[in-house]
């Protein structure tokens, strides 16, 4: 139809102008009104306590202690099961969290404001790999890491941004797919990259020197740290997106460990869900498929901006980390997603395509046509409660949501 095309430009174009800006860390409960006591938030779709899986009851169970809102563990399960929290998605109020996405109101929340629109997006600080509360990690040393993270890192991570006014990401993103990130499963030249223009400033900003030290050094010791900066840029960069009449464009894909959702741009805020896929890819030792969880995480925000599994032939060493293959098959991987997609992004290129733009705007018409889901990358965790990660790997989106999601876009547009 001429009218979607016409909108899917639009979304595009909104998408290409973006101005995202990584500009403070502030509490939770500064950045989200509603964060209340006994009120959280998770990744992916609404989904009640009893349909939720075993790593997210567990990193549930584990900020409910970190709040303070129950003594211990058993106590924190016990209150989570008779309905005393109430749980909604990240994505209900302009944030994200990687794989069970856990946000409460005392933790700090990195800050990204799209210049060109004006709007802010949010996601938690990472805490590294293994046994993490984004994991489902739940345990004294879960909770030590976050409570360092909250009033350790947070103050000078935030006064240096302040005073840097600052820092833009769409530029730092360039180089980094040109130095081998795909922005999900590898973030090591961005984590770099951004440390690089940090350091000046959290020299100036930090008060104790010991301090300021520890700050870098977790940063440079965490592959990882840039996966929420850019998780906070993708949700900034795609809420603009959101309510242009007709577009098909994919404004959201998350899981919570149950349902797969996605949202369109013109169907606004409602989701279509579908069972979520399990992971395919490698293993920490000692752990296997059957340890595995269904996917899950906000953190599929990177794909539908081009990156994470769309980029992923900028990332070669990350398709044998995550079981795909060889570089030639994340070229592969790439090229078919650039099947799904409205057009690239001459921004972001990457050099073993000759310089092409990442595949960028997923339409749900056009996954349908070609029978081609997008493929994500994520990492894998334990089924159980308090584990934490156990593997990382490839997955795709389940082809059930764009079929409900295309049925809901006719119905918007009053076609039978």
């Amino acid at each position: 139809m001429h009218a979607v095309d016409e909108a899917n430009q639009e979304a595009l174009r909104r998408m290409l102008a973006a101005d995202p800006v990584l500009i403070d860390v502030i509490p939770a409960a500064q950045a989200i009104g509603a964060l209340k006591e006994n009120v959280l938030l998770h990744a992916g779709p609404p989904i009640a306590w009893e349909r939720m899986c075993g790593p997210l009851r567990g990193a549930i169970a584990g900020a409910i202690v970190f709040e303070g809102w129950a003594a211990d563990l058993d106590e924190a399960f016990t209150s989570a099961a008779a309905g005393a929290i109430a749980f909604h998605p990240n994505h209900h109020f302009d944030a994200v969290g990687p794989m069970t996405g856990i946000t409460t109101r005392s933790m700090p929340l990195l800050v990204v404001e799209n210049r060109t629109f004006g709007n802010r997006a949010y996601c938690t600080i990472n805490e590294g790999l293994g046994k993490v509360m984004r994991f489902g990690g739940n345990d004294a040393e879960v909770l030590t890491r976050l409570a360092w993270l909250r009033d350790g890192l947070a103050p000078v991570l935030a006064a240096a941004l302040r005073a840097a006014g600052g820092i833009g990401l769409k530029s730092l993103i360039a180089r980094g797919l040109s130095m081998g990130d795909e922005m999900h499963q590898r973030n090591v030249a961005c984590t770099s990259l951004l440390l690089r223009e940090l350091a000046p400033w959290l020299v100036r900003a930090g008060k104790d020197p010991d301090v300021v030290a520890q700050a870098m050094q977790f940063i440079a010791g965490n592959d990882q740290f840039f996966l929420n900066v850019a998780m906070a840029m993708g949700k900034a960069i795609m809420d603009p997106v959101r309510g242009i009449a007709g577009s098909s464009v994919v404004t959201a894909m998350s899981r919570n460990g149950t349902d797969f959702g996605i949202q369109v741009s013109g169907t606004g805020e409602r989701w279509f869900t579908a069972p979520v896929e399990m992971p395919e890819g490698l293993y920490f030792p000692s752990f296997s498929e059957k340890d595995a969880n269904p996917d899950m995480g906000d953190s599929t925000i990177v794909e539908t901006i081009g990156l994470g599994g769309f980029a992923m032939a900028a990332s070669p060493a990350v398709a044998g980390f995550v079981g795909a293959g060889s570089a030639a098959t994340a070229a592969a991987v790439t090229k078919a997603m650039s099947e799904i997609t409205v057009g690239e992004n001459p921004e972001w290129t990457i050099p073993a395509l000759d310089f092409a733009g990442v595949p960028t705007g997923i339409d749900i018409r056009l996954v349908l046509e070609t029978g081609l889901a997008p493929t994500i990358n994520t990492g894998i965790a334990h089924r159980e409660p308090g584990i934490g990660q156990v593997g990382a790997g490839v997955v795709k989106a389940p082809m059930a949501c764009f079929a409900q999601a295309l049925s809901g876009l006719a119905q918007a547009l009053g076609v039978a």
